[in-house]
């Protein structure tokens, strides 16, 4: 039988898209809290705020984005976050206080909250339901390959310009995204009276996907575990004087997720949803347990490509896994519930894991997180695991 058709002109141009996204996220996020300081004198905490509220924005933008972009219209919900995502970007070139910064931060999250799960809503439609983890695993790279570059290009030009050119070049980008995102065709998604009825009216199921926060649950505890590997690895490596080593952590990372991406894709689509998770979890524990212990270069950047393997395959698989368990019409509520939960797992992870570090260090905090994720394994399986288990062993049974 032949495989559907994946790379369409419609998926290039939504991944395109959705990595100058999050190349402006990541670069502004390693760079944004430097400008306050040089730029306004800020404070650390200051800076850290600067940084963090991004986040929130993002958060807030998600939770009422995917309420409502099926009724707004999926496409309509895109143009809207992209150009309030391109217009707050343009507004940093003007910023001239830290009050100015803080308030467009805020809006450029939540801008990015609103464009961000109308990419995912809208390629969770157009990946054929036969290359499901394949295609979302693809599409994922997207963010991997912008979380890569988009931090190594802004601190470079930091270096080697001004602030003010990082915004320029973000603007850039952007505009070219924006203009690539008119020539999308989204198949039309009807809706029943009923479906209709449901969505009237306030409450849980208005704003989450009930089906689809099993499956969040785990993505949060593993973003939470990164969240410990992107806020302090910095400062552990410089503790442990391996700060040169350190900084091809992420390269190795992204180069791991890219090899691996086609394989685990594939696997998920023909062997199922567990075959791939449960080893991904156990990679990522044990690349944090390697983390903890690590003394050599060599042991550092093992842990980065494991982080890679585990983490990287985990974060694209419960997208796909959360679309799969969830109504075909509530796809935007089943992305947009998916992404909160992994949001506040990066965003809250800083906050909380921020008070173990003084009292069991960074070797101390991994070996925690390690911990963490490892157990992930048995609540995995309680939520949705075994749920898929039980499916394929009645299949067989009605099939034999």
């Amino acid at each position: 039988m032949n495989k559907s058709k994946l790379w369409t002109k419609n998926f290039l141009i939504v991944s395109t898209a959705n990595f100058f996204l999050y190349f402006t996220f990541y670069l502004l996020m390693v760079t944004i809290t430097l400008f306050a300081t040089e730029k306004f004198h800020a404070s650390p905490s200051e800076a850290g705020l600067a940084s963090g509220i991004f986040v929130i924005g993002i958060l807030i933008a998600r939770i009422f984005s995917g309420r409502y972009i099926d009724q707004v219209g999926w496409k309509k919900m895109l143009y809207i976050g992209f150009i309030l995502f391109l217009f707050t970007t343009c507004l940093y070139v003007l910023v001239n206080s830290m009050a100015f910064l803080l308030i467009n931060r805020f809006l450029n999250g939540a801008a990015m909250g609103i464009a961000s799960t109308a990419t995912g809503t809208i390629v969770a439609k157009i990946i054929p339901q036969d290359r499901r983890g394949e295609g979302t695993g693809y599409y994922a790279l997207s963010v991997t390959v912008a979380a890569a570059i988009g931090p190594f290009l802004g601190m470079f030009i930091v270096g080697h310009s001004t602030f003010y050119m990082n915004f320029v070049i973000c603007i850039i980008f952007l505009v070219f995204s924006f203009i690539a995102v008119f020539f999308i065709k989204i198949p039309r998604l009807e809706f029943t009276k009923e479906q209709l009825e449901k969505r009237k009216g306030f409450s849980l199921k208005s704003f989450f996907e009930i089906k689809a926060i099993p499956i969040s649950i785990i993505a949060a505890l593993i973003a939470l575990g990164y969240s410990s590997i992107l806020t302090f690895l910095t400062s552990y490596t410089k503790e442990i004087n391996l700060v040169n080593i350190g900084s091809f952590f992420f390269i190795v990372y992204a180069v791991f997720v890219l090899v691996s991406r086609p394989f685990t894709g594939r696997c998920f689509d023909k062997k199922g949803e567990n075959f791939v998770m449960y080893p991904a979890i156990l990679l990522f524990a044990i690349a944090l347990v390697i983390l903890s212990q690590s003394h050599k270069g060599f042991s550092l950047l093992l842990a980065g490509a494991l982080v890679g393997l585990g983490y990287g395959t985990t974060s694209s698989s419960v997208q796909a896994i959360s679309v799969k368990v969830s109504p075909k019409h509530r796809m935007g509520l089943a992305t947009s519930t998916n992404f909160i939960f992994q949001d506040l797992g990066v965003g809250l992870g800083p906050f909380i894991l921020g008070y173990f570090v003084p009292l069991i260090g960074y070797r101390g905090l991994y070996m925690i997180m390690a911990v963490v994720i490892f157990l992930c394994l048995f609540l995995y399986y309680f939520l949705h695991g075994r749920k898929i288990a039980y499916i394929e062993e009645s299949d067989e049974s009605v099939s034999a």
